[in-house]
């Protein structure tokens, strides 16, 4: 009789390894192919006006869906940036989300983000930007952007976690307009 439950006990374990295995799929977020010493990411320049984002994301559990991204950024009196997104992902509703980002040293950022939890962090070297930050859910997002040369495309490479385990990815190129 025990051995006719081997075959179920298979089932659940591979059902439960599956999300850990998708995650390995989800891929480096990083790019270091993408990197250089120049030109100089600086990220409050960069999204200072209009620009524009598309991409895709992948997640781990559903479809692959395109993304769209219209951004505004006004730099404020204070000298810090307010950046305000329209969100379209997929055939989802658009949303809104804003940033607010301060450079508090050469080459270091801190802000806050309406999706995000608590602070957001980033870090500037050459060519690339990298950001992290806690959403609501618990979700921790690795960022990270690359500067091409002639400073108005940028590469984003975006990944989501959840208690360690990669559950989406972004791939996005953003246009200053």
């Amino acid at each position: 009789m025990t051995h006719r439950r081997f075959p179920r006990l298979g089932a659940l374990a591979l059902a439960l390894a599956a999300p850990l295995a998708l995650a390995g799929c989800m891929g480096q977020v990083t790019a270091p192919e993408l990197a250089a010493p120049t030109p100089r990411f600086d990220a409050l320049a960069f999204f200072e006006g209009e620009s524009t984002g598309l991409g895709t994301l992948d997640k781990i559990v559903g479809k692959t869906v395109t993304t769209r991204v219209s951004s505004t950024g006004t730099r404020q009196p204070d000298g810090s940036l307010r950046l305000v997104q329209r969100v379209t992902e997929g055939s989802k509703p658009q949303r809104t989300r804003s940033w607010v980002i301060r450079e508090t040293a050469s080459g270091r950022y801190q802000g806050t983000l309406t999706d995000a939890t608590g602070p957001v962090t980033g870090e500037s070297n050459g060519n690339r930007l990298h950001l992290a930050y806690r959403m609501k859910g618990g979700f921790d997002v690795d960022q990270w952007l690359y500067l091409e040369p002639g400073g108005r495309v940028a590469q984003n490479r975006m990944k989501v976690s959840k208690l360690g385990v990669a559950v989406a990815r972004l791939d996005e190129t953003i246009r200053k307009q």
